[in-house]
């Protein structure tokens, strides 16, 4: 560092002033036409794009594999953002007179994105009748446009952070982020051992069981372990998803016809599937003694059955409140049940709420609580501390206690 003097040194901050004034009336009228790091910024987080379905194929008798690749009005085709596996699409769709918005795991794998046809694949289940599945298994088709936006979600593999060996533990559609870890491990694009332990009902309704098991043929470091609850033929693991079994396959996947390690080795533990299987899932890491380091876990989207929430009051079940929605100067009112979500509420009143996770986590519906009394989920509770002095709450993982009055974005 040069030094010029002391007044010359105190007086710095002057002259740089007055360089930047000159600088701005010497400057062209005409903004930069280029700015690289608002285009990489925009090319990894876009806004919502269209894409449009070029496939759809059977994934189980339950459940459909839909492929996406990017659509533009004009015909002319733009990118797809990179994701990883693990990370969810979110849909925004008008089902009759309902805005909502769906999020769902993407199945293929990220090296899909690259390439002369870029596309990103998501399997949805619907083993019954169910609001936005029977959408997707009654209207869209191929060549179906739909406005969705990705990647979300920090639930995928860090090497920084995680170990080399991995446990998955799925159950049911759970299975998704998994598949596209595993297809992204036989393509090279991840350094881990994968280990899936994948729990069904039947073997004749496996998701993405076909496509488990040529990964599985053609890569020695990914193993799937299905494990049948309700199978009298099948000949494999059978029951549910235990502490034993886990500790079973937690030894590393056997190398060169090498035999199996004894002990289980340093591991990752990752889980995505329905409620009840993660309360098992919990205490069996309590058991095995893995802090939460070592145990990852899907975003928990709320339970149709408030039930299953703990400490819901149950004698709130089947009452109804008026809801006071402002936006702005507008304002208005709706009837909102007492066991389900204000985001719910919202949506069936066409009143734009943007969802994302649909568990409380990731803030985007978060709302200003004016009057009223909700009841907030602690399954997935992702609200700052501050924000739960403030009265803010997430609208997917709120309900209603009684008459209530909110403030949400306006959209």
């Amino acid at each position: 560092m040069k030094i010029k003097g002391f007044l010359k040194d105190v007086g710095g901050a002057s002259r740089v002033t007055k360089m930047r004034k000159a600088l701005i009336e010497n400057a062209s009228p005409v903004p930069r036409p280029k700015d690289p790091i608002r285009e990489l910024a925009d090319a990894l987080h876009p806004g919502p794009q269209q894409f449009i379905v070029t496939e759809v194929r059977d994934a189980s008798p339950t459940s459909r594999t839909f492929r996406f690749e990017p659509y533009g009005e004009d015909g002319a085709l733009s990118h797809i953002p990179a994701f990883q596996s693990g990370q969810y699409v979110n849909f925004y769709l008008t089902i009759g007179s309902s805005r909502v918005t769906r999020a769902y795991s993407i199945s293929s794998a990220p090296s899909s994105v690259k390439g002369e046809k870029p596309f990103f694949e998501i399997t949805i289940r619907r083993n019954v009748s169910y609001f936005v599945p029977d959408y997707f298994f009654g209207e869209v088709k191929e060549g179906s446009v739909l406005t969705a936006a990705l990647p979300f979600s920090q639930f995928y593999y860090e090497p920084l952070r995680d170990a080399k060996n991995v446990v998955a533990l799925a159950g049911g559609s759970g299975i998704t982020p998994f598949v596209s870890m595993a297809k992204e491990i036989a393509a090279g694009g991840l350094d881990c051992d994968l280990t899936i332990i994948y729990g069904s009902v039947k073997h004749t309704d496996i998701v993405c069981g076909d496509e488990l098991a040529e990964v599985e043929k053609a890569c020695p470091r990914v193993r799937v372990v299905h494990v049948m609850s309700d199978d009298p033929e099948w000949e494999g693991e059978k029951g549910f998803v235990t502490t034993e079994l886990i500790r079973k396959y937690s030894c590393g996947i056997p190398k060169n016809g090498a035999e199996a390690a004894e002990k289980p080795v340093d591991t990752t533990y990752m889980f995505c599937g329905p409620l009840a299987m993660y309360r098992v899932v919990c205490r069996s890491m309590e058991e095995m003694g893995v802090g939460p380091r070592r145990f990852r876990h899907d975003v928990m989207q709320q339970p149709s059955n408030v039930k299953q929430i703990p400490g819901f009051p149950e004698e709130q079940i089947g009452k109804t409140y008026e809801l006071t929605v402002v936006r702005g100067i507008r304002k208005d009112v709706i009837p909102a049940a007492a066991d389900e979500p204000v985001a719910v509420a919202l949506e069936r009143a066409a009143i734009p709420v943007d969802t994302h996770c649909r568990g409380g986590e990731c803030g985007f519906c978060r709302s200003q609580l004016l009057a009223g009394d909700i009841f907030v989920s602690p399954l997935g509770d992702g609200r700052r501390a501050m924000d739960k002095e403030m009265g803010w709450f997430h609208a997917c993982s709120a309900y209603p206690m009684s008459d209530l009055t909110i403030k949400i974005p306006i959209l």
